[in-house]
């Protein structure tokens, strides 16, 4: 029982880091817009969109940090780029503008109907990547693979863990891309502006925190 809220953190600590950057209440539009407002058309697209989310996710914690091994690059320095990336991320949110050149790209390339050939291609690129799954996020979920435990049990055990968070960000995705147009309507302008906000605060949160974990490790390096 007393590891409970430690599993239970772990698993949430994947959604809480990644949604923030993934906005998939923003980026909604976008897809409805995709999809041609053929609902049938929208499911599917949803649908595939989160499982290909999933699996960008997945292999950026778990492979993520060996690439980078092959490159020299240390786990604390994977934190702190991560941190950084995450936060900077975090405060443009909070600081910029709705207007993204990609969002603008996938709703000019909109179509009244897409074949399942389509909706396979148009799937990953550009709405998973890079509108829903994109740098950003993927540097984060590097940043969070980085810090599963490296010893065989407790690594599998962690890799697991972080593969149900991950598909608990996936379900997310697809309930909001499913579900964007009732959401949005409900929310309205103001609620989702203030939802993004108080979203990208937790997310700069989060983005400090892996920041100065992989900071506090590189001064227990130094001699």
């Amino acid at each position: 029982m007393d590891a409970l809220p430690s599993v239970l953190q772990s698993l949430l600590l994947v959604p809480l880091t990644l949604l923030p950057i993934i906005n998939p209440v923003g980026a909604a539009p976008i897809v409805m817009t995709a999809a041609g407002g053929h609902d049938k058309v929208l499911k599917r697209l949803s649908r595939q969109v989160a499982i290909n989310g999933w699996v960008v996710i997945v292999a950026s914690m778990l492979v993520g940090t060996y690439v980078l091994d092959m490159f020299g690059i240390s786990l604390p320095v994977v934190r702190v780029a991560g941190g950084l990336l995450v936060a900077f991320s975090a405060w443009s949110m909070l600081t910029g503008h709705d207007a993204d050149q990609v969002k603008s790209a996938v709703a000019e390339r909109a179509t009244p109907d897409l074949s399942k050939a389509e909706i396979v291609q148009r799937s990953f690129f550009p709405i998973t990547f890079p509108l829903t799954t994109g740098p950003g996020c993927i540097a984060a979920a590097i940043a969070l693979g980085a810090q599963l435990p490296r010893s065989p049990l407790l690594y599998v055990m962690g890799a697991g863990i972080a593969a149900l968070g991950a598909a608990l960000t996936s379900l997310v995705i697809y309930l909001v891309f499913r579900n964007g147009g009732r959401l949005m309507r409900r929310m309205g302008q103001v609620g989702t502006l203030v939802m993004l906000r108080l979203m990208a605060f937790v997310l700069l949160c989060i983005g400090i925190q892996i920041l100065w974990t992989g900071w506090a490790e590189l001064n227990r390096l130094v001699p």
